[in-house]
């Protein structure tokens, strides 16, 4: 089991006031898994994808990663389990504008003191079909591309989790499709991947989907059986 969430909440304070963001959300995901999170503006979906991604921590409830209790740990660990297991791909890409592909791509391996940082990089450039393009910068690329760099990126550790957040929302419906593709691929050859959003088309490339809605978790379904609801 690579994730498992017991009665996790976070509660925000706005002027002295709390605010409930997710309450009591319990659930697990196997390594090699593709799950969708899914819910609309407002529901808490980002709130979990930031406590899932260590972004955040929880006011309640437990969380552990790879068999580690982490909802406790201190913030110089978290980010240190948070730079080398996990992967992160965003929907506005967040790429350095004077940085090259493969040169955005080897920065997670930098910050860490890898060897063989730009051999890896390319590595992880070619594995998304786009090796080709590693010395151009992101203006000198289209959105595909730019969120393939993206996931060339997130890939390049080796994490035990992609966690994706909105990642077609910048695109347009056939390269956002393209992209989803890819995950699909990376899915097959055993990548855990997360995806936050609040579409159902693009919540239907995973296997399961897990509704979020007013801060609870209001099913966790199979696709399969998502499919054959909407049939």
């Amino acid at each position: 089991m690579l994730i498992r969430v017991e009665s996790l909440g976070k509660t925000y304070q706005l002027e002295r006031v709390p605010v409930p963001a997710l309450a009591g959300v319990s659930f697990a995901i196997d390594a090699g898994e593709f799950v969708s999170i899914m819910g609309p503006s407002g529901s808490g979906k980002s709130t979990l994808m930031n406590l899932i991604g260590l972004l955040d921590t929880p006011t309640e409830g437990k969380y552990w990663l790879e068999g580690t209790e982490v909802s406790g740990l201190s913030d110089d660990r978290l980010a240190e389990i948070r730079n080398r297991r996990i992967g992160f791909v965003f929907q506005n890409f967040q790429l350095l504008p004077r940085a090259t592909a493969v040169e955005n791509v080897q920065l997670p391996l930098e910050y860490m003191g890898a060897s063989g940082a730009r051999h890896k990089a390319l590595a992880a450039l070619a594995r998304v079909r786009l090796a080709e393009r590693a010395r151009h910068r992101p203006n000198e690329l289209s959105g595909g591309e730019r969120q393939r760099v993206a996931i060339a990126r997130a890939l390049v550790t080796e994490p035990a989790l992609v966690l994706a957040d909105e990642p077609t929302g910048n695109l347009d419906s056939r390269t956002g499709e393209e992209i989803l593709s890819l995950f699909g691929e990376l899915h097959c050859q055993g990548v855990t991947i997360v995806v936050v959003t609040h579409d159902p088309q693009v919540a239907r490339h995973g296997e399961r989907i897990l509704h979020i809605r007013d801060g609870h978790l209001v099913d966790d379904e199979r696709v399969a059986a998502v499919m054959e609801r909407l049939a």
